[in-house]
């Protein structure tokens, strides 16, 4: 299966002189498309800032990042801001949905942004929200759901402009451990489902048990790759340090 995101020798480095930190160290990855990978580490680790460049958010030091074949180096920032609304779909600890739009005008918008809310859109919308057990809440606001359907929205929000690939930063952070695990879990499925490329930031080794591989970063660098369901499973048990 295809690649849909490649981190080739990608290095981030802050500041300059005595204040240079060097937050990430020559890291190459890839994930397939229909793979969900969850990158772990502690904090400092250069996770947060390895998500940023995947999002296209911050630039890479030197190193190369490609999602779906295109090369995000080689876009200006116009072509990379309209290339990230359009391939990446993001489902962030703080949820960023609208207060004033319900659910399904939420999860529409990035339809809207994409001038693609036509009739099989709406509906596709709909369905998206149904699958993630929301279909009564369609016109509920944010304020109206709880934390763990607030989370649903976003990751519907995140999938419904079918991207390449999908970036979830702690998205259980803020939820008990039952809702938490709920949220992974049909995320990975649609994930799977829908052959997306899925990576998931996050401080929750138990979240583990939902993905297909583990890369865990550690100063910079990739310290550890699990891959396989009984080391994930270990991994997601406690029972292997990070």
């Amino acid at each position: 299966m295809a690649d849909a995101l490649q981190a080739i020798n990608v290095t981030k480095v802050y500041g300059e002189g005595a204040n240079r930190v060097l937050a990430v160290d020559a890291v190459s990855f890839a994930v397939r498309a229909g793979e969900f990978v969850a990158l772990v580490g502690p904090s400092g680790s250069g996770k947060t800032s390895m998500l940023a460049m995947l999002a296209g958010l911050l630039h890479p030091t030197s190193g190369e990042i490609q999602i779906a074949g295109r090369s995000l180096n080689q876009m200006s920032e116009a072509e990379r801001t309209r290339f990230r609304g359009q391939a990446i779909g993001f489902a962030f600890q703080a949820n960023n949905l609208v207060p004033y739009l319900n659910a399904l005008e939420n999860v529409q918008l990035m339809l809207r942004l994409n001038n693609r809310l036509n009739g099989s859109g709406k509906q596709r919308a709909r369905d998206l929200l149904a699958r993630l057990g929301l279909g009564e809440r369609l016109g509920n606001y944010p304020g109206q759901l709880s934390g763990g359907q607030q989370q649903r929205v976003a990751i519907a929000r995140a999938l419904i402009h079918e991207p390449s690939v999908v970036l979830a930063d702690e998205p259980t952070a803020s939820l008990d451990t039952r809702r938490a695990f709920q949220v992974v879990e049909t995320f990975a499925e649609l994930i799977h489902e829908q052959q997306r490329a899925g990576i998931m930031v996050t401080h929750d080794l138990r979240m583990c048990k939902y993905v297909d591989r583990v890369i865990q970063m550690q100063d910079g660098k990739i310290s550890g790759i699990y891959e396989g369901r009984a080391e994930i499973d270990a991994l997601a048990a406690g029972q292997f340090g990070h």
